[in-house]
């Protein structure tokens, strides 16, 4: 490793496993800063499995020089009503998503026609990501509360997780008409699972109203409800089917364009060598897909990191450890990194 820079803390950061250290690394970056310095990894534990029950172990341990990051999974929109939601709100130095998992992040409808510019450098607009995802949304959301509510009820047998998967999955998109077929169809998958649901636990259904309540006190919306599904289902089986159909129509568009030019023979040939080359893995750019800085969820976690380093900040000045005279300067200085 290179050598640190004296005048900044090292905090460790872990989080649950490889794939978030990208994400957590992105996230951090926007609070570089002359006293505190963070590295992300994901705990050594030995023969010990990764995970969010491996860092909740090490809430005890925590500290200013020792931050957990987590998924949220429901432990948000729990509210303390269940152990782990209690365990995760509750604990001073670690970080908690706000949305279901970093994947729903990734897949922040706003960002989605840049992901298909960089996978397919062609940026003509064929399709409204963000009214497909609103939609999507509003018409997964009756479903979403009854898997959230037998979730917290610890009673998953009600609503299983690959029940809930392969009913919110979209198996293709039609492009026609900002894929209404498709909408179409999941509306009549969702209402059949719905009238079942409600057949065979008539019960849950009046407790169900209170918990929809506690939800929206969360800031649940049937509009925003892809942010608080399970993280995998969302981009697994919804966004990179829309990234996969969207792309492919933008590529034979460009694919066209260039066969389409005054080009011939070997000038032909290159261009499209050229525009093939250029082509990338949907995935991997959904992967590195940093656009979701203006999602509300996300200034949450920041107001929370801001919180966490001024208290820090306030407590290394108050222990003499910073030399400035006063907390103008701290803050004059911070404002000048960049």
């Amino acid at each position: 490793p290179l050598p640190a820079n004296p005048d900044q803390r090292l905090v460790r950061v872990y989080v649950e496993g490889y794939e978030d250290v990208a994400f957590w690394r992105g996230i951090f970056d926007h609070f570089h800063n002359p006293y505190l310095r963070f590295e992300i990894s994901v705990p050594d534990r030995g023969d010990l499995p990764k995970g969010k029950k491996v860092l909740m172990g090490m809430i005890p341990d925590s500290s200013e020089e020792m931050l957990l990051c987590v998924d949220s999974d429901f432990d948000y929109l729990f509210a303390g009503r269940t152990e782990q939601s209690k365990e995760v709100l509750g604990a001073k130095f670690m970080f908690h998503t706000y949305a279901y998992a970093t994947e729903n992040y990734l897949c922040y409808a706003p960002s989605l026609h840049n992901v298909c510019v960089k996978a397919t450098k062609n940026d003509t607009h064929i399709f409204d990501f963000v009214r497909f995802m609103h939609d999507y949304s509003c018409t997964i959301y009756p479903l979403f509360v009854w898997y959230a509510f037998s979730a917290q009820l610890s009673s998953e047998s009600v609503f299983p997780l690959i029940d809930f998967k392969s009913s919110v999955r979209i198996g293709y998109l039609d492009l026609a008409d900002n894929g209404a077929n498709t909408l179409a169809w999941l509306q009549r998958n969702v209402e059949k699972r719905e009238r079942l649901l409600a057949q065979r636990n008539p019960r849950m259904v009046e407790p169900m109203r209170e918990f929809e309540e506690q939800l929206r006190a969360r800031g649940v919306k049937p509009e925003n409800t892809y942010l608080f599904m399970h993280g995998h289902t969302l981009m697994d089986n919804v966004v990179l089917v829309l990234l996969n159909s969207v792309c492919e129509k933008l590529r034979q568009m460009s694919i066209a364009r260039i066969t389409a030019s005054e080009k011939r023979g070997v000038a032909l040939k290159n261009e499209m060598a050229n525009y093939t080359n250029s082509l990338r893995s949907i995935r991997d750019v959904l992967l590195d897909n940093e656009n979701y800085i203006t999602c509300p969820l996300y200034k949450r976690l920041q107001r929370d990191i801001e919180r966490y380093i001024a208290r820090t900040i306030w407590e290394m000045k108050r222990r003499g450890e910073i030399r400035e005279t006063s907390v103008l300067g701290i803050i004059h200085k911070l404002r000048q990194e960049p």
